[in-house]
């Protein structure tokens, strides 16, 4: 009977001694998955020394409180969104070119200063430029011919004799 007492003490401490080396080795592997989590979703150093300690100071619960409030998302994807949004409005804004000469133009120019290719047509009415497949003008409300894109060109300088 003693034997058989024995055996079940050193199962039970056995089976204390496992329980508590994986219960370590899952609390070390949280606080240090906490600390990179933080560190990639933080620059603050102080949220990561407050993070890290709340899970290493209280161990299931730090770790539960932590995933509530910790950012939801990385420095990565917060600059790969400042990244996409910047893409974005730069197509927007995205520059106009002369379909002649491939020369930048400003959106208010009716001819190319470089190659003279029409880019836009005068409004009769009030003047302001409109685009050559436009068939109203949006400003007046005039109606106008669309017009076909061809490169002008340059009247010819007289030579001198």
């Amino acid at each position: 009977m003693e034997n058989i007492l024995e055996i079940a003490r050193q199962l039970v401490v056995w089976l204390a001694l496992i329980t508590g080396v994986v219960f370590t080795a899952l609390h070390g592997g949280a606080i240090i998955w906490t600390f990179r989590d933080m560190r990639a979703r933080s620059r603050d150093v102080l949220a990561w020394i407050v993070a890290t300690l709340m899970v290493a100071l209280l161990p299931l619960v730090g770790l539960v409180v932590y995933l509530m409030l910790r950012p939801r998302e990385t420095l990565a994807e917060a600059y790969e969104r400042s990244l996409e949004q910047e893409a974005l409005l730069q197509a927007i804004e995205e520059p106009e070119y002369c379909p002649g000469c491939g020369q930048r133009v400003r959106s208010d120019y009716i001819l190319c200063p470089t190659c003279h290719t029409r880019l836009k047509q005068p409004c009769p009415s009030c003047g302001r430029a409109l685009d050559l497949s436009w068939s109203v003008c949006p400003y007046c409300g005039t109606a106008v011919t669309p017009q076909v894109v061809e490169p002008v060109t340059p009247p010819q300088q007289e030579a001198t004799a």
